[in-house]
């Protein structure tokens, strides 16, 4: 019976070490450091990228099919107001560009982006949830995309009479299914994105041209659409503005905010840019304020051109310059679609590739994701990985199905992001202490109320609540916000400046959490069942490899001096 009990003592004592040790590792931070080390020539990524290069990685990232398609499929329900659905979802991204604009001047120029803050402002496990959540995103968002390029890649093909009706659904349109849907076979898929990871391992040189030339190609494809259909506008269509109201509106400013997420990238791409703390706030902004100029317009043109009841369900602009006569213009739709899924496609491989590179090195992943090509200073082995996960989803799976449980990873690292920005600038400065919690817990849980005023405002407008409880909720939310401004002092921090802090951080995460719950619930339950699965792979991996301790610094390494010439 004693040995019992002293056994038990024993597994009791070992329980709470480990979950101590759970405790401790998940609660450790990256310290914030402007400096890093010189690296040896091999271990750091290289700084080909320009302010140009930036801003076209930007507007590659965002512009793809779906100002295409999404566009006009909105319409059909907010009419031409569609144009002010892209103008309110704009500035709700140019306040969430605005606090990656400052933090990708105030870091180290080095990979990671959201994770990276997260690390630096919360804890490991927040980065490691960060990351995760995004990553599901990028993965399946990459197959989505590559499936749609070889389609739109078929649809021209078959253009000539050689291809037209010969060209079996297996290889690229859609794809052969078996058991019952179950597998949904294309070749085509992974044979794209075979190509783009050789592309990305060659250099990042090399990836930055193609995506370059292909970005340049699809906005000068999409002003001539913009400038053709002008000619071919008729004013009257315009009438009613809003025909199902100001809520028809405002939801298709909660689905058209998607098409601008692609400024995150450009944060990602810090290591590699020639001048960061300079080109990065510039970069981001500037991609956001052209796509938002470029979405406006298509708007303006299709609803314009033809009422917008009669817009098509799946290629209403190219359906919009039929009507009119303008196949030729149809055909430029269809090249315009496949440049701008190829570089949204390239773009998100890159992303997907230094997010890995970062957790590798941190020792979150395992230190094969850190190695960079001595030679061509590309993470080649994270982007044959991110290679081969998207070529298996895009080429048997049917990624489509799964779009619904997509943008919860941007919505969240969004969110998070602007939280990075209010717990930076008031760890400058020590902030009011309370009787019962320190002054950071106490900010900590403002951020927090604000958060679920924002997803219950979005639950209550979702499922059509009385105003009231909107206003309540709001009102709420504005509370908390008070109270960060009283509670805490806020320091300037050095580079750009996010204006209006705690304000505008605190504006975007009620608006990015309201966005959250407009989701299918799916996407609720996809974030809960990823998190706990998250949390499991740290607590029996991440937490015993991960590097960064109290009393060591821990900084990336940066490329040769002489690389960056």
């Amino acid at each position: 019976m004693a040995f019992r009990q002293k056994n038990g003592a024993v597994d009791s004592s070992s329980s709470l070490s480990c979950f101590s040790h759970f405790c401790n590792s998940a609660r450790r931070a990256k310290p914030l450091d402007s400096s890093s080390s010189r690296s040896t020539p091999g271990d750091g990524l290289i700084r080909r990228l320009g302010l140009f290069d930036l801003i076209l990685l930007g507007v590659g990232a965002s512009i793809g099919a779906g100002i295409f398609v999404v566009t006009g499929t909105v319409a059909r329900d907010a009419g031409p107001g569609v144009t002010i659905s892209f103008i309110l979802a704009g500035a709700s991204c140019v306040l969430n560009a605005l606090c990656y604009a400052e933090l990708s001047s105030r870091f180290p120029a080095v990979v990671g982006g959201a994770y990276l803050y997260a690390y630096t402002a919360f804890n490991e496990l927040t980065a490691f949830l960060v990351f995760a959540q995004l990553m599901l995103d990028y993965h399946i968002g990459a197959a989505s995309i590559a499936r749609s390029l070889a389609s739109y890649v078929i649809t021209l093909l078959e253009l000539s009479p050689f291809f037209k009706g010969h060209v079996p659904s297996w290889i690229g349109h859609g794809g052969e299914e078996f058991f019952g849907g179950a597998l949904s076979i294309n070749i085509l898929a992974p044979i794209l994105l075979a190509l783009l990871t050789i592309i990305l391992c060659w250099g990042v040189g090399e990836s930055s041209i193609l995506n370059s030339f292909m970005t340049a190609t699809k906005v000068i494809i999409v002003v001539i659409v913009i400038f053709a259909g002008a000619f071919e506008v008729d004013v009257d269509n315009w009438t009613p503005f809003a025909p199902n109201g100001f809520q028809a509106v405002l939801t298709g400013s909660t689905v058209v905010f998607f098409a601008y997420v692609g400024f995150d990238a450009v944060a990602n791409s810090a290591e590699e840019s020639k001048n960061p703390q300079r080109d990065l706030p510039i970069g981001i902004l500037g991609s956001l304020l052209i796509c938002a100029a470029l979405y406006i317009g298509v708007c303006l043109v299709i609803t314009g051109m033809v009422p917008y009841k009669f817009l098509g369900e799946d290629a209403p602009l190219a359906d919009a310059f039929n009507s009119k006569g303008l196949k030729y213009v149809s055909v430029l739709i269809s090249i315009g679609a496949v440049a701008g899924l190829t570089t949204t496609l390239l773009v998100g491989l890159y992303v997907q590739s230094r997010l890995y590179l970062g957790l590798g090195r941190d020792g979150l992943l395992p230190s094969i994701f850190a190695k960079v090509h001595p030679k061509r200073h590309t993470p080649v082995h994270s982007q044959v990985w991110v290679g081969i996960i998207a070529s298996i989803l895009g080429g048997l799976f049917n990624v489509h199905s799964l779009s619904h449980i997509l943008s919860v990873g941007s919505l969240t690292g969004y969110s998070v992001v602007a939280a990075c920005v209010v717990t930076l600038r008031w760890k400058d400065e020590k902030g009011q202490s309370s009787r019962w919690i320190s002054a950071w817990l106490e900010g900590v849980i403002y951020l927090v109320i604000v958060a679920c005023c924002g997803f219950a405002a979005g639950v209550l407008y979702r499922y059509s609540a009385s105003f009231i409880f909107l206003i309540i909720m709001a009102v709420i939310a504005i509370l908390a916000c008070a109270a960060l401004c009283l509670r805490h002092a806020y320091a300037d921090p050095p580079g750009f400046s996010c204006p209006g802090v705690p304000i505008v951080p605190s504006v975007c995460i009620f608006f990015n959490i309201f966005l959250f719950a407009q989701l299918h619930h799916e996407a609720w339950i996809r974030f809960v069942i990823l998190s706990i699965i998250t949390v499991g792979i740290y607590a029996f991996y991440g937490q015993y490899h991960a590097n960064p301790s109290s009393d060591e610094r821990i900084v990336y390494h940066r490329a040769p001096v002489e690389d960056t010439q």
